[in-house]
């Protein structure tokens, strides 16, 4: 162990005997965050956690060691988190999962995919069981295990205790004694990035009583537990499920606004202005509002894992989910919507003509494109001959497309249509009438991007406005 610790920076190994390690695998959008936040936080004894974040790729390590988050984000304070531990010795990241050996928690957030292709459906639980066998081969037998990542129910227990069990047995260590827990998290990327972890409610629950203490324990210290209390269920299928029921809620909500909008749209009804009226009443304050599409790594595939877990991990092939792979298909589509305004409003001749889609991040304020909406979008019009450009403020390479978006309005400024896909802050300083320069192209407000003072603008200027969920334009 000691020629481990003689790997890492002097800074960062100073007096670590008397000092929580806390290694994070994955340094993705939620493992890098937690990074942040935990190498931040004070342990029950009133010190600094040590922090290992542990990734495959080598340029997020590299990041974090220099001082960087390694995602783009417009959070200053996560930034400023990253730079605060690093400098004060309190964070390090790595490639070599061997310093999984001196953990006192080990925290796994990494995917847990839904693939489609020639067989249908599926989550790969590859990934979580080459994870799991990486930590169960180094830590030691007091180390616990907290599971962040969204997996179907039962995952914990069906696929992650066997290989903890296998492995601890074949290094002689007792397998009774393993400490798992799962507790899953609701970061929310974006401008509250770094306190949407630290101010945000937490559910967990523990393979035993001791696994549970000990996971509320490190949880108490890392969140503000005062205004944001716990909950613990009663074992970890509960914790599991709770995600995935949480996530899945809030999809088939997106999905059932979906059709009321093209409904307000055929009668000229503004569906916005309908809801807020119904959210008046206190036990409808949660419906959604129209817009174009979900998107993000979770809403999209998680509907799905309940029916995989029923299937595949309990073995139970009669339980079938009918609602959730509505949901599901119906979400996938809503982009779809926009693209027929933009059609009908051309009589179908969509060939050669220029359009500007504004913003291809899954949400407002992050760089985020996986799963996107816009990305259903922009390979839709691609068909139709279109000649689409992009925009967005934060992202500097969209990857699903292979494009490099503008990053503010470009010179030219001769479109037939502007798409206004994503609700980023950044959109409110631009300078429109001055780019458009007697220009008049229709404008698509898809995601409630703009005001009605922003649509009587628009008009103003001589524009034809169309927006989702609006037949009042």
């Amino acid at each position: 162990m000691q020629s481990i610790i003689d790997e890492l920076p002097k800074e960062f190994s100073r007096n670590l005997e008397n000092r929580k390690v806390i290694c994070i695998q994955g340094l993705g959008f939620v493992g890098a965050a937690m990074c942040a936040v935990v190498s931040n936080s004070l342990d029950e004894n009133g010190e600094n956690y040590k922090v290992i974040g542990v990734d495959l790729d080598g340029e997020r390590v590299q990041s974090i060691n220099d001082g960087s988050f390694p995602i783009n984000t417009n959070d200053p304070a996560m930034d400023e988190a990253i730079k605060r531990a690093t400098s004060g010795g309190n964070l390090v990241a790595t490639e070599k999962p061997d310093f999984y050996s001196i953990a006192d928690i080990v925290v796994m957030d990494i995917n847990c995919d839904l693939i489609e292709d020639e067989k249908g459906k599926w989550v790969n639980l590859e990934t979580i069981e080459k994870a799991t066998a990486s930590i169960a081969k180094r830590i030691k037998q007091e180390c616990l295990l907290i599971v962040e990542t969204t997996v179907p129910p039962g995952t914990c227990e069906k696929i992650i205790l066997p290989i903890l069990s296998k492995e601890f047995s074949q290094r002689g260590l007792d397998n009774s004694k393993i400490k798992l827990a799962h507790s899953y998290e609701r970061v929310m990327p974006g401008k509250d990035y770094y306190d949407s972890i630290q101010n945000c409610w937490r559910v967990y629950s523990g393979l035993n009583q001791e696994s549970s203490e000990l996971c509320k324990k490190f949880l108490t210290t890392i969140i503000n537990t005062k205004e944001f209390p716990l909950t613990e269920l009663s074992n970890l299928k509960a914790s599991e499920t709770a995600k995935v029921l949480e996530n899945s809620f809030r999809a088939a909500n997106i999905a059932f606004i979906d059709e009321w909008s093209r409904f307000a749209e055929s009668i000229g009804v503004n569906l916005f202005e309908v809801i807020d009226a119904i959210k008046v009443r206190p036990t409808h304050k949660n419906i959604m509002l129209p817009g174009f599409g979900v998107g993000g790594y979770c809403l999209t595939k998680d509907p799905y894992f309940a029916k995989f877990s029923a299937h595949e991990i309990f073995n139970n092939k009669e339980l079938d989910f009918p609602f959730s792979d509505l949901l599901l298909q119906v979400n996938k589509e809503m982009p779809l919507s926009t693209f027929e305004t933009l059609r009908n409003y051309f009589q179908g001749d969509l060939a050669n003509k220029k359009v500007l889609l504004l913003g291809v991040s899954y949400r407002e304020e992050v760089a985020d494109t996986r799963y996107s909406a816009s990305e259903i979008f922009y390979k839709e019009v691609k068909k139709h001959d279109v000649d689409i450009k992009c925009l967005d403020p934060l992202v500097e390479y969209w990857e699903e497309t292979d494009v490099k978006p503008f990053r503010a309005l470009p010179d030219d400024n001769d479109f037939d249509a502007l798409i206004f896909s994503v609700r980023h802050s950044e959109f409110e300083d631009y300078n429109f009438e001055k780019w458009l320069d007697g220009k008049k192209p229709l404008i698509i407000d898809a995601n409630n991007v703009l005001n009605s003072k922003n649509i009587e603008f628009y008009k103003s200027l001589g524009c034809n406005v169309r927006a989702i969920g609006r037949g009042d334009l």
